[in-house]
């Protein structure tokens, strides 16, 4: 039989790296799909430009019609990233019935209706896993392995960037612009990070893990967020103390209310999975009704590890071509549910104030707490220079609304001098 033909649009660090594996696993992926894939054409910018991976200069070209106008390529591979030029060539292609692979987690989490829309008009198909998680299978894990699963949340890091800083943070006692710029130095961090420091990357990854787990059409505005830029030392250093490790969580959960997707930074209980997973790793917890929890951990980012699942779709759609079969499972979102405001979701907080140091401070605040059903489980006080002290609070669960209320008073009184941290609690309970 003769090859598979594919279309590469775009040759940065993830198209070099599809190309590297494909070729340096030729005869394994061959074995495995009974036919020899084939890099036929590859779309540019600038064919002068120098490249990370050798390639043959007669592949490349600067025009998208050579390659979405081809009939002998099936399967186009985009991996230009962004969400204009990538979108038209994406539904270019499906409307003339080519499968599309795609890393692009920036246009699923924005246009993903219209994509998958396009996708199921034209029996064609449109394979993501590389867009959420690099190297981590966990789109194909939740639309098939766990299928027959009611999915009540999916909890995970998903930012390499922003794990590596609170890793070394927590490690080393560095405060946040200390790391960054460290971050920076190694090509951890973009020399502009706020994608990635203000949690708009891990919305953009919940928007799409979100939308597969409920069956329904999330989008990354719809998602709350908050960054990790506040994050202090002393916070940090509290958390340990009291059991719990900071990571900057994305969060989906579903229950009769309706779902919940949010991304901020959260304590999490030292003996839970996800507070061992240090330095530039991810990893995904996924709880279901019958497979109760199971974790997903590796790579979130990288031209191999991304490549990796790049290559494991593009194998897909050429099983799902050779036997006619394409079209078979596509975004699975098929409900419109409603989503929480982030003021009717419950969970615990950990509050740190600065009051003045003297009798029947720690009562007030206390009262008016109870006053909004915020219970309190446990209280640090801390002595700070001349008349003041650090409170250090974690409640019971909650819901947001009550302490934003609570919080709002207290910030109103006299003897509270700074509300100066406020993080959400997640993952069960520190032992």
């Amino acid at each position: 039989m003769g090859p598979i033909n594919l279309g590469l649009l775009g040759l940065g660090t993830v198209g070099s790296g599809v190309v590297r594996l494909l070729e340096q696993n030729k005869a394994i992926i061959t074995q495995k799909l009974g036919q020899p894939l084939n890099i036929k054409r590859i779309l540019v910018r600038d064919l002068n430009r120098p490249r990370q991976v050798a390639v043959d200069p007669a592949l490349l070209t600067t025009d998208p019609e050579t390659i979405l106008g081809d009939p002998d390529i099936p399967i186009i591979v985009e991996v230009m990233g962004g969400t204009g030029t990538a979108r038209e060539y994406i539904l270019q292609a499906l409307s003339r019935g080519k499968s599309v692979v795609t890393a692009n987690k920036d246009l699923l989490a924005l246009y993903g209706k219209e994509l998958f829309d396009a996708a199921d008009a034209h029996g064609a198909d449109l394979l993501f896993e590389a867009s959420v998680g690099g190297g981590i299978p966990i789109i194909r894990p939740l639309k098939e392995c766990l299928a027959g699963n009611r999915i009540r949340q999916v909890m995970g890091i998903i930012n390499g960037t922003t794990n590596y800083i609170l890793t070394k943070m927590s490690r080393e006692g560095r405060d946040f612009n200390d790391v960054l710029k460290e971050a920076q130095s190694l090509g951890y961090a973009e020399a502009d990070p706020t994608s990635d420091i203000e949690g708009d990357d891990a919305a953009r990854k919940m928007a799409i893990l979100a939308s597969i787990a409920f069956g329904t059409r999330i989008t990354y505005p719809e998602v709350y967020r908050e960054g990790i830029g506040r994050l202090s030392s002393h916070d940090i250093n509290y958390a340990r103390d009291m059991g719990y490790a900071v990571k900057l969580l994305g969060i989906a959960r579903e229950d009769e209310d309706g779902i919940e997707v949010r991304v901020h930074p959260a304590l999490v209980p030292l003996n839970h999975p996800l507070a061992s997973v240090s330095d530039v790793f991810n990893a995904i917890f996924v709880e279901g009704d019958a497979v109760g929890e199971t974790m997903f951990y590796g790579r979130g980012a990288g031209s191999l590890p991304t490549a990796s699942a790049v290559v494991g779709d593009i194998i897909e759609g050429a099983r799902n071509l050779q036997h006619h079969d394409r079209g078979r499972i596509s975004c699975t979102c098929f409900y419109d549910k409603p989503l929480k405001p982030i003021g009717a979701i419950i969970t615990k907080y950990y509050l740190r104030l600065v009051v003045v140091d003297r009798p029947g401070v720690l009562a007030t605040i206390a009262g008016i707490f109870g006053e909004r059903e915020v219970s309190l489980a446990s209280v640090i006080q801390e002595r700070m220079l001349g008349d003041l002290a650090e409170l250090v609070l974690i409640t019971h669960r909650v819901r947001e609304k009550n302490v934003r209320e609570a919080l709002e008073v207290l910030g109103s009184l006299p003897v509270v001098k700074e509300i100066a941290s406020v993080i959400r609690v997640e993952g069960g309970e520190a032992r």
